[in-house]
């Protein structure tokens, strides 16, 4: 198996109903979920030239997830029911 890790963008109000929803899901991937991880807080870009805080309202991402699939058409495929109110980018974690 493979690992890949899923980053989200979008934001969700946190709520009762949020968090049930993303138990729900987290049930239906099951064992295929390596690492249910975390939303994203304040974040700070760090580059050569220097580093400067990123601004929590155009962070590209909100938070991560990592699984395990055989590819990432079956990782995409655990997406089905996932409760995001934007997009997910998905890239394989290569072993090293």
């Amino acid at each position: 198996m493979k690992k890949f890790v899923f980053l989200y963008q979008g934001t969700q109000e946190p709520s009762p109903d949020a968090m049930e929803a993303w138990t729900s899901w987290f049930a239906r991937v099951g064992d295929k979920l390596v690492d249910s991880g975390n939303p994203f807080g304040a974040g700070r870009e760090v580059t050569t030239a220097g580093a400067r805080e990123l601004a929590g309202d155009v962070s590209p991402f909100t938070g991560y997830s990592i699984v395990s699939a055989e590819s990432i058409d079956d990782a995409e495929k655990l997406l089905d029911g996932l409760p995001l109110t934007g997009g997910v980018h998905i890239y394989e974690a290569l072993p090293m």
